[in-house]
């Protein structure tokens, strides 16, 4: 395989990997999408192209802009690509432990030059980069679901991030399409701490009886000029990851803002994560797609 030296690498095919995969080959850029199992690769690749065809059917791309989008993508499941991309960019589950590991391990294979991006909601890019050589070029994108859609991501500076990493970091954002925010590291950054409180107190009102989950959201969703409810978004994160960021947030600063509602633990004990299990608030088909209102509250 010949390497392009300005590709940039994203380890992890799952949902947000995709998707960042997705938006850099669009931007016109080689990318190559790594996964340590070849079956998630090529899932990953599945649904990518799914994606695609759907712009598709919706008159909003061409079948000649899809094969060079997906031209533009490279499968791997080696580490021959780490050792010249410009940009290695980390979508693995949120777990410190095992970013650190992963991180150590880029620092001995990458090359020099090499700027490393964690996609976190809201672990610390500090700590993060203490497991390297290259502190100065470690930061954080918190980019959010769907990425495609979604114009904004989070820039976060470790304590030690450099202003020539940010400024490179600041620059590649940009020609993703993103409008990039600059946050200094706090637990949560910014969205992730405030969207929290506000998804968790909806479920104490569906908890409480006060109404039911379809009428909370259309109620959040119209009041605020929202694109989607606090609990269509719970579900569409998964309730599993948003009750660990709760539990997370909780840990860090000690607020009850953060303390999850016992109905969100009972959910997950139940295995009803949203719309990855088919039923969360709201119920949902093989394809991820709301069936026809049927919410949990009622």
């Amino acid at each position: 395989m010949k390497i392009k030296k300005t590709a940039i690498t994203i380890i992890g095919a799952g949902t947000i990997g995709q998707g960042i995969a997705e938006v850099v080959a669009r931007a016109g850029m080689e990318v190559y999408l790594k996964e340590k199992y070849p079956e998630l690769l090529d899932k990953g690749m599945q649904a990518i192209t799914a994606n695609l065809d759907t712009e598709i059917g919706k008159w909003g791309l061409t079948e000649g802009e899809k094969k060079a989008i997906l031209s533009r993508i490279h499968p791997v499941s080696d580490d021959e690509v780490l050792g010249d991309s410009a940009f290695i960019i980390e979508a693995i589950q949120e777990n410190l432990a095992d970013k650190a590991r992963l991180f150590a391990k880029l620092d001995r294979v990458a090359g020099p030059d090499t700027i490393f991006i964690t996609n976190t909601a809201l672990l610390s890019i500090t700590e993060i980069a203490s497991h390297t050589q290259r502190a100065d070029k470690v930061m954080g994108m918190c980019f959010l679901h769907p990425v495609g859609r979604i114009k904004v991501v989070e820039l976060i500076r470790g304590l030690a991030t450099s202003d020539a990493t940010f400024a490179a970091v600041k620059h590649l954002a940009a020609r993703l399409g993103k409008t990039p925010v600059a946050v200094f590291e706090y637990p949560g950054f910014i969205t992730t701490r405030v969207i929290i409180p506000f998804v968790n107190e909806a479920m104490y009102v569906l908890m409480e009886g006060v109404a039911t989950a379809e009428d909370i959201d259309t109620a959040l969703a119209l009041g605020f000029r929202m694109e989607q409810g606090p609990l269509h978004i719970a579900d569409r994160v998964g309730l599993d990851v948003i009750m660990g960021w709760m539990e997370s947030l909780f840990r860090e600063l000690g607020d009850a803002r953060y303390r999850p509602c016992p109905l969100l633990r009972k959910m997950v004990r139940a295995g009803h994560l949203g719309c990855k299990s088919g039923r969360g608030f709201f119920e949902y088909n093989g394809e991820g797609k709301e069936v026809p209102r049927k919410a949990a509250g009622k």
